[in-house]
């Protein structure tokens, strides 16, 4: 699974309705709001890298009200929700 960050710029009296309509898309896990440069992130998940195509610029970039995205692809995920799983095999509760 490819897992992308992107960070939204929006219009900034539609942030709530904007957050709602790219959390409802399909591949995307999560939509944040936050205070800084951005308005928005969103942490999009898919099979594939052709598929980022699809659903960042063909959806997210889409919406009205969204101004701008900035997209970062992760290499690889560390979690320490993984790490405790990882610990945690082979022991008995």
């Amino acid at each position: 699974m490819i897992t992308a960050i992107v960070l939204i710029k929006t219009s900034v009296d539609r942030i709530p309705e904007i957050a709602e309509s790219i959390a409802a898309l399909e591949n995307v896990s999560e939509v944040f709001s936050v205070t800084g440069t951005y308005d928005l992130i969103a942490m999009v998940r898919v099979p594939r890298h052709d598929d980022l195509a699809e659903v960042i610029p063909g959806r997210i970039s889409k919406i009205p009200g969204v101004e701008a995205t900035d997209t970062h692809v992760a290499f690889r995920t560390y979690s320490q929700h993984d790490l405790e799983a990882a610990f945690a095999i082979g022991l008995e509760s």
